[in-house]
């Protein structure tokens, strides 16, 4: 992939006009590939149609695994968080990050592992402080952070958090930031055509990291478990003294992932059902498109349900059972 400049932006609450503003500013022919979250949750989103009749770059909410290229606006879609890693743009449904999905620090944090000092993170408008540990990130791999003016800011608070908390290169007025990403664009797109140094970057699965547990909780409490060795046993107390040998503790912990699979097994199986019964509604009464949406949610529920229940019914190891049998 060739390494041209790679720009993230991150907006909440106020941050319409800012990227409306951006956008307008920024040259056609600009030599980045563009990505936006904007806290949204779940809700629809126009966004990719008012950014495209704000400025020259088509927008669009971005595709799961699609690869970018200079000269596009990719926009997180409604209740997914946007990665990026080798090239391709991930979407994922993975938890919530500072209560968003989407959220800015994902999208942040991927695209510094992931492209290093090629990028340029903007921090806009909004409540909170989602994205300030993502710009750092940026800044640890050498590349370029931009803040919002606070006083600037409709909403403040994720501008001055990040003022707080990364050396930011540059802190400005929105009406300057499109020509600021005009130049640094171009700056960094020079130096990566004339600079023969090779980047190391850290190896990515999906544009996405899975990390160890803080802890092993307790099943009866939820508490933190402390891991004890008492001769050749391992043993499992929480602070409440509830107290399981690792063996009965795998157990007790598959028969727990159990019961929630099944949880989830039936909830599936539910919603299939419900769409099964709109799409009966939308027949009686003639409405034909909506008759094509329910039922296609419905099959897509059905099939889930059975490959939930699949995966549950799998043979699992169980280590505890085997050390019993010895």
């Amino acid at each position: 992939m060739d390494r041209f400049p790679v720009v993230v932006i991150g907006a909440s609450a106020g941050g319409v006009t800012a990227l409306r503003t951006i956008v307008a500013g920024l040259e056609p022919d600009i030599a980045a590939s563009i990505f936006i979250v904007l806290h949204i949750g779940a809700r629809n989103s126009v966004l990719p149609e008012v950014l495209n009749s704000a400025g020259p770059i088509p927008a669009k909410h971005a595709e799961h695994g699609e690869q970018f290229h200079p000269g596009q606006i990719h926009i997180a879609p409604p209740d997914y968080h946007m990665l990026l890693s080798d090239g391709h743009v991930h979407l994922t449904r993975g938890p919530k990050e500072n209560w968003a999905r989407p959220a800015i620090d994902p999208l942040f944090r991927s695209a510094a592992e992931s492209c290093g000092e090629n990028v340029i993170g903007v921090i806009l408008s909004g409540n909170m402080n989602d994205g300030t540990l993502g710009l750092g990130a940026i800044k640890d791999r050498n590349g370029i952070a931009i803040v919002q003016d606070p006083q600037d800011a409709d909403n403040p608070d994720m501008p001055r958090s990040a003022l707080s908390h990364v050396k930011v290169n540059y802190c400005t007025k929105v009406a300057e930031i499109p020509h600021l990403l005009n130049r640094l664009v171009a700056e960094r797109q020079t130096a990566s055509t004339t600079s023969q140094r090779v980047v190391e970057r850290p190896t990515m699965t999906n544009g996405e990291t899975f990390d160890r547990p803080v802890a092993v909780t307790c099943p009866d409490c939820g508490g933190a478990l402390r891991r004890n060795e008492i001769g050749t046993l391992v043993e499992y107390r929480c602070h409440i003294q509830h107290v399981y040998t690792a063996e009965v503790l795998t157990e007790v912990h598959f028969d727990q992932m159990e019961k929630v699979l099944r949880a989830g097994e039936r909830i599936v199986h539910e919603r299939a059902e419900l769409c099964r019964q709109m799409a009966e509604r939308a027949i009686a009464s003639g409405a034909t498109e909506d008759v094509k949406r329910w039922q296609s949610a419905g099959e897509q529920a059905f099939e889930r349900a059975h490959e939930l229940r699949d995966f549950i019914e799998q043979d699992w190891l169980s280590p505890g059972a085997v050390a019993n049998l010895k």
